[in-house]
């Protein structure tokens, strides 16, 4: 008969465990042995039992040594001590904050702040300037192996990483980055370099997220930094006041300029075409008139003629042989 299968090491511990007591049942007699068995089961099936909700892992240990790792579910390891097996929260999502403590989470969260949050807090920024930096981190456990094993305190560890970090970045900001232009850029470079300590330290964590959650200055000096603060928010008001102002005069005058350029422009070509015109209207008159002069010279007359008259209010008609004709001026009831 084959032997039956073998499906993982939770069902090899049982097996050799149930032929122990096998072998102890063997060797003890009467009713003390089978209070003695019983006492063991009891013990054994009492220590060996263990679950694993939906968002851990377990990690087996045998007389400390690690074995393997067991999914989300119920499970069963040797008795007694001789396995243990170590929760990690792989699908949590973990948070550790620096400059202040939430004493209690809740539709209204209530935080509090001591000696050690407020060393955390203060750093001193690229400028010289102290400034009071509050910030979270939320991280998981990306590889429960490394986070158990390579590193002996791991939260201790992050939380020294991320300050070293974060005292690094900011020194590299002046203090108006860290307080406004800057927040973003300063969280995305931290949670980088943290990630690259982690990922050297073999700490199996992953940094999901760097949040500064509220920059100020010291409380000696907050209120002349808001009046400075002010000042320099009126002058970019003003200032940008003054390029308003700039822009809705400057570019009108330039298109004024540019109409006034282009109709110049417009006027002289017109003149200049009106001149060619003319020029070629009397060179084409000359060549005509050298052809035929009488019959040209009575052509420009009539049309002359033809041109003036229209305009003329009163006209009078003489023939060159007619004599005494001045009393004829005032017939029309005109003057001469």
């Amino acid at each position: 008969m084959p032997p039956p299968k073998r499906v993982g090491p939770e069902h090899d511990a049982l097996g050799a465990f149930g032929d122990f007591l096998a072998r102890i049942g063997r060797g003890l007699s009467g009713q003390l042995g089978l209070v003695l068995i019983a006492g063991i089961v009891l013990l054994s099936a009492f220590t060996s039992y263990y679950q694993v909700e939906p968002e851990e892992v377990a990690l087996v240990t045998r007389f400390g040594r690690y074995v393997y790792t067991a999914q989300p579910g119920p499970h069963f390891k040797w008795p007694l001590g001789i396995d243990g097996a170590i929760k990690v929260p792989v699908q949590r999502q973990l948070k550790e904050e620096f400059g202040f403590r939430t004493t209690r989470a809740d539709v209204r969260s209530d935080y509090a702040e001591g000696d050690d949050a407020s060393k955390e807090s203060s750093m001193l920024t690229g400028d010289l300037n102290v400034a009071n930096v509050e910030w979270i981190v939320q991280y998981k456990v990306k590889d429960p192996y490394e986070f158990v094993f390579r590193v002996r305190d791991v939260r201790g560890t992050l939380r020294d990483v991320t300050e070293a970090v974060m005292r690094k970045v900011v020194g590299d900001h002046s203090v108006t980055e860290v307080l406004t232009v800057g927040r973003e850029r300063i969280q995305q470079q931290a949670r980088d370099e943290m990630q690259a300590l982690c990922n050297h330290y073999q700490m199996g964590v992953e940094i999901l997220q760097l949040v500064l959650q509220d920059v100020n200055p010291p409380e000696a000096v907050r209120d002349s930094f808001n009046e400075v603060n002010q000042a320099i928010q009126e002058r970019e008001r003003a200032i940008n006041q003054a390029w308003a102002a700039y822009n809705s005069v400057i570019p009108e005058a330039e298109g004024k300029a540019q109409q006034a350029v282009q109709s110049a422009e417009g006027y002289a070509t017109e003149r200049v075409n009106n001149a060619r015109g003319e020029v070629q209207r009397f060179l084409s008159i000359e060549s005509e008139y050298k052809k035929a002069p009488a019959v040209t010279r009575a052509r420009l007359y009539l049309e002359n003629i033809d041109r003036v008259l229209p305009k003329a209010k009163r006209r009078v008609i003489i023939d060159d042989s007619v004599k005494g004709v001045l009393p004829l001026f005032g017939l029309l009831g005109g003057k001469p």
